[in-house]
């Protein structure tokens, strides 16, 4: 699982998630990306389900890249507990990612197979997503 290895402070606040994503928005790695089209909170669970459904259509053919890290601590109170008493203990962590953000990328395979990889990695995460291909390609190399 994706976590920091260590971190100032071990609790966070919650933050804010408006606008678009300023940095990592275009596929600069691979030929092909899934870009995220809401804000959200991405575990690293989410990340870890969606790097073997890929590997898994991959077959161990290619090269992928994970453009996100989950360095926000979530954290959580037991159950049944009453309120106060201090923050919750770090249950796990979380990867903030805003509209426009790309979160995998993709590349060395036939383009059939690069799409489907994807496809089955977007079913993993919380957050509507969709496939996009890199600029060069579509502009230059398409004759």
């Amino acid at each position: 699982m994706l976590m920091p290895k260590r971190v100032k402070y071990r609790k966070q606040m919650r933050g804010r998630m408006t606008g678009k994503a300023s940095r990592g928005a275009e596929v600069t790695f691979g030929d092909f990306g899934l870009q995220a089209l809401e804000p959200g909170w991405v575990t690293a669970r989410q990340i870890e389900a969606a790097r073997r459904a890929l590997v898994r259509v991959m077959r161990r053919r290619g090269k992928f890249w994970i453009r996100i890290f989950p360095d926000k601590p979530y954290t959580q109170k037991p159950p049944e507990t009453r309120m106060g008493k201090g923050k919750g203990n770090v249950e796990y962590w979380v990867a903030v990612v805003k509209p426009g953000r790309v979160i995998f990328e993709i590349s060395g395979l036939p383009e059939q197979v690069s799409l489907e990889a994807l496809h089955q990695a977007s079913y993993k995460f919380s957050i509507r997503t969709k496939i996009v291909r890199r600029h060069e390609m579509t502009e230059g190399e398409q004759a």
